[in-house]
């Protein structure tokens, strides 16, 4: 497998010599949370739990876990394990569910987070010099400056457009020679669909990195196939940096190698919050281990997912991998008394010849009882029989299916809304 690397002494390093390092790291990052933050010191007091009591990986478990909750509580950087002086940037989550979350960087954060995004790009098989267009959004949120600083760090020829403008970022694609795109889920399909409007192709396009957004199988095959490109899924969120610094799938594109040198992941029973065994499905729990400014320990991620392997990859690659993400622990629907997460259906529509890359997931309430209807837009010779029975083979119940003609459902320029609830006035919300 042709494979490069940013860091390749780091990236392949002894799984032993890795482990040591890892411990090394978790020690000092905890010593210094619980020195320089009152939070994290109270937190860590409460579970009765001190720095000297971490004396190897599993002592990890003795440490309290984290969410959301207390980033909103200490709003906005009541986390921070540094003087505001040592501050040079910050970026936050959109806030769309409560108080936003605040990441604040130190130069060294955001050396580490550049060196982290460089080796995503060299994982997809970028060299130096190639051009990337970065289409996520410069500003608040995270993903146009990661991609950015990454870029930088790996020596690309960067098209900073941001997002939006379709039109013009085909046209700035042809004019530069544009090799590696980048952006949300969603944006790649809009992408096909504006090339099929206007009945052209990015003969110079080789490599896709998409993040985001929930990215079924399905729908990373039906991008690669219309854009004609090998597809990345990259990871990372705020609160442990941004995006790519977790890490992303490798060419053998078999599970996401997760940066461990930089970060310990555990996946954790739903419930209990206690370690399930390797290849279980469970909450992502990450602890950082060379961030600065604002370091997570033990942070649920509120995203499901499974180590696949810790064994070395064929890439080379010994970071373990984990697979792509299946939801998360508060998508879950409960419709007719069945469990489900909207990549399922995602997942059925995409399986069925003719159907096209939009789509919406309503609940809606019938005569008191909860129900599902998807719109879908289809070609030609789709119909809503046969969307509902590939979604009650899948499912386990019969949801309704609503053909719409391509084009008709709206579009999203930024992350794509799935899902949404019909209020009793008809609208949707």
């Amino acid at each position: 497998m042709n494979s490069h690397y940013f860091e390749k002494e780091k990236e392949t390093m002894n799984r032993k010599d890795l482990e040591s390092l890892q411990l090394e790291r978790l020690q000092a990052t905890v010593k210094r949370v619980y020195e320089k933050n009152s939070v994290y010191r109270k937190n860590f007091e409460q579970a009765g739990v001190t720095p000297q009591d971490i004396k190897s990986l599993s002592d990890i478990q003795k440490l309290p876990t984290i969410n959301k909750t207390i980033f909103r509580d200490t709003y906005p950087m009541g986390l921070m394990c540094v003087d505001k002086k040592e501050i040079v940037e910050m970026h936050m989550s959109s806030g769309s569910t409560g108080t936003p979350v605040v990441m604040p960087y130190t130069q060294g954060d955001l050396d580490q987070w550049a060196s982290c995004m460089a080796r995503c790009y060299a994982m997809a098989g970028a060299l130096p010099t190639d051009v990337v267009q970065i289409t996520p959004s410069f500003g608040l949120f995270n993903g146009g400056f990661g991609m950015y600083h990454g870029a930088r760090k790996y020596g690309l020829f960067v098209v900073p457009t941001g997002a939006g403008n379709t039109a013009r970022q085909i046209k700035l694609a042809k004019d530069f020679g544009t090799r590696v795109f980048t952006g949300v889920v969603s944006y790649g399909l809009r992408l096909i669909e504006e090339l099929e409007a206007e009945k052209t192709s990015l003969s110079d396009l080789r490599i896709g990195i998409f993040g985001a957004e929930s990215f079924s199988a399905a729908m990373k095959e039906k991008i690669s196939q219309g854009l004609g490109i090998e597809v990345f899924d990259i990871y990372g969120m705020t609160e442990t940096g941004g995006v790519g610094t977790l890490g992303q799938d490798c060419p053998a594109h078999n599970g996401i190698h997760v940066w461990e040198d930089h970060y310990i992941i555990e996946i954790l029973d739903r419930d209990t919050h206690t370690p399930v065994a390797d290849g279980e499905i469970g909450e992502l729990t990450i602890t950082a281990l060379t961030r600065e400014a604002l370091p997570v320990i033990r942070f649920r991620t509120g995203d499901l997912s499974r180590i696949i392997s810790r064994d070395t990859c064929s890439c080379g690659r010994t970071h373990l991998r984990v697979d792509q993400i299946m939801g998360r622990v508060d998508d879950m629907l409960i419709v007719k008394g069945v469990n489900f997460f909207p990549s399922q259906v995602e997942q059925a529509l995409m399986s069925i010849p003719g159907v096209l890359n939009n789509y919406q997931i309503i609940i809606e309430e019938v005569n008191g009882v909860t129900d599902l209807r998807v719109h879908v837009e289809a070609e030609n010779g789709v119909t809503g029989f046969m969307v509902e029975k590939v979604l009650k083979e899948t499912l386990g119940f019969s949801p309704k299916g609503d053909i719409f003609a391509p084009g008709a459902l709206p579009r999203q320029e930024g992350k794509a809304k799935r899902v949404f609830y019909r209020k009793s006035d008809g609208s949707l919300a």
